[in-house]
């Protein structure tokens, strides 16, 4: 894997930086799993760049920074990743790097639920049910990290 890794091969970077991140076969190292998620996410790999995003998010290797989670996970919804959209739903409806836009979430969950993601499904219902979102606020949990596909 990592001599694939090294050769450029963009899925083994990622899986290696996966591996990194969640300490599977090699000791947890948030640094070295940013290092991998980039190399990967510069050759346009959708799965990293959401895993950057996530970093970021949870200021994990990195400082924490919303505005730049927010960036990866945009690049990554750019490729129609379901979790990246889900997550930048949960940012505008938390008001996290963003200002909150309950519009904005509702378009973003509703971009994940058609592509089956079952959290934005949940969300966009009760978002949908409250009718006026300046009502109330819903605490969202962001979208897991999963094995790649």
């Amino acid at each position: 894997m990592r001599m694939a890794a090294e050769q450029g091969h963009t899925q083994s970077q990622c899986y290696l930086g996966l591996f990194y991140d969640e300490g599977l076969g090699v000791p947890q190292d948030y640094k070295e799993a940013f290092k991998w998620y980039k190399m990967a996410a510069d050759q346009g790999n959708a799965d990293a760049k959401f895993y950057l995003g996530f970093l970021y998010d949870d200021g994990l290797g990195v400082p924490q920074d919303y505005t730049e989670a927010m960036k990866w996970y945009l690049l990554a919804a750019e490729q129609n990743h379901a979790q990246a959209q889900y997550n930048i739903g949960v940012l505008y409806n938390d008001g996290r790097g963003v200002e909150k836009d309950y519009k904005e979430a509702v378009k973003w969950f509703r971009l994940a639920a058609e592509q089956g993601h079952v959290d934005a499904q949940q969300n966009l219902k009760l978002l949908m049910e409250e009718g006026n979102h300046s009502s109330r606020s819903f605490k969202l949990r962001k979208s897991k990290k999963v094995r790649l596909r």
